[in-house]
């Protein structure tokens, strides 16, 4: 992991420099004869190809943020969108690993010099990378298969690093997904990025997750069975990663991987007091009974009350068209600030949209609703985008905003149809009449 800020600043800023000097040199081709059409493919297949390799090689925050990035790309149009479809769905699940002898000395340093002893096997060979650390299976003393958490040496520097530059370039990433505030999106994993670092935290968020869905028939939380600041074991867990069910899935397990991630966000709050806040493909997987597994709990955001109660107030009154009841409530809450002027019904127009899956027992999430919703809030001539800068965001909701922003992202990736409505009804407090 190059760990010199001056080698990342380099390195990502590479990316609207290579971008500028494309762009330029598809003006040339389309002064020797080729279409626009021809041009701008190529531009954008070597863009997403950068972006990958820039985003994926430094890992740290240039890659937590691309994997971020990756559960929004449902807005993108299609016209534009295979090549950083591809490109930034890479990033949920691969990046280039360390070296066999970085990942030994890590384990000396926190499991103690006699590590190897604690296993009965241990693969060299990463099966899995992530923003700032790699997994590795191994065999546990007891026999038990286990995953071996592994941070970056390093990974703190490079998170701060990033997370500066990347805020000098958001306009240039704003351009790759449309509809995604993405200067929040950067403020929020520069906010995390110490609970991110610990390991210790993220066992004890899993030991709670785990403990409560022990025994649900729909979710597998994989147990906590050693950690250490920069190393965390659990148990090994077997199935589909959801990267592989949206391209591939048939129709019966889009539909049951886009419930049970619907079930699990919006129940978490209540049962664990938590929400999972990392919601990329590569956290989720279909086991073959047909439970939903989540792994890497290093970012939650705790909720000691749950889900607040007006949140679910708000949305049963978009959902029944109740503009002026909705407009007291925002006031009330902190959404529309004391000396806003704000129509009550533009603000109805805006947020009713948001309410159409609960609206019937079922809602179909595509790619094509996501893009309409993207494109609304985008174009900067229409009310919707007046209105959605001159409402705030109180701080308490941000999260939670963000979290259930990036698994509506998902659900649209896997096409699924779900009964979003009774999901709510039953765990979101506020919204049933």
């Amino acid at each position: 992991m190059p760990s010199k800020g001056v080698a990342r600043t380099a390195k990502l800023a590479s990316l609207p420099l290579g971008i500028a000097g494309r762009a330029v040199g598809g003006w040339g081709r389309r002064m020797a004869g080729q279409s626009a059409e021809q041009v701008n493919a190529t531009l954008s297949a070597k863009a997403a190809e950068q972006l990958f390799e820039v985003l994926g090689s430094l890992k740290g925050g240039a890659m937590k943020f691309g994997q971020a990035l990756s559960v929004f790309e449902a807005a993108v149009p299609d016209d534009m969108a295979k090549p950083y479809r591809e490109a930034l769905t890479k990033l949920q699940a691969a990046a280039p690993p360390m070296a066999v002898r970085q990942t030994h000395r890590v384990l000396a340093e926190q499991l103690g010099r006699t590590w190897a002893t604690r296993f009965a096997h241990f693969d060299d060979e990463p099966a899995a990378a992530a923003s700032i650390g790699q997994v590795h299976r191994a065999t546990w003393h007891d026999g038990r298969e286990v995953a071996v958490k592994v941070q970056y040496p390093g990974a703190d520097e490079a998170l701060r690093s990033d997370l500066r530059q990347l805020q000098r370039f958001s306009r240039l990433f704003q351009a790759f997904v449309p509809g995604t505030e993405v200067k929040p999106l950067l403020a929020e994993l520069a906010d995390r990025m110490n609970e991110e670092l610990d390991y210790q935290a993220e066992a004890q968020n899993q030991r709670v997750f785990a403990k409560a869905f022990a025994g649900d028939p729909g979710f597998l939380i994989p147990r906590v069975v050693a950690s250490s600041p920069k190393v965390v074991i659990t148990e090994w867990v077997t199935g589909t990663p959801l990267s592989e069910i949206i391209a591939n899935g048939d129709r019966e397990t889009r539909d049951l991987s886009g419930r049970l991630l619907a079930e699990f966000h919006y129940s978490s709050p209540e049962r664990a007091r938590l929400l999972h806040s990392d919601p990329h493909p590569g956290n989720f997987m279909l086991t073959g009974d047909g439970r939903m597994c989540v792994i890497d709990f290093g970012g939650v955001a705790r909720l000691p009350d749950g889900i607040p109660a007006h949140l679910g107030e708000m949305t049963r009154l978009a959902l029944d068209g109740d503009s002026d009841k909705l407009m007291r409530l925002l006031r009330e809450c902190g959404f529309v600030r004391a000396g806003t002027e704000l129509d009550a019904d533009e603000v109805l127009a805006y947020l009713s949209p948001f309410t159409e899956p609960l609206a019937g027992p079922t809602f179909h999430f595509t790619r094509r609703w996501m893009q309409k919703q993207a494109g609304r809030l985008g174009n900067t001539r229409g009310s919707d985008f007046r209105v959605g800068r001159s409402l705030n965001l109180p701080p308490e909701y941000l999260m939670i905003h963000r979290v259930t922003a990036g698994s509506t992202g998902i659900l649209c990736q896997l096409d699924a149809e779900i009964p979003a409505r009774d999901i709510v009804e039953r765990w979101q407090p506020g919204f049933a009449t």
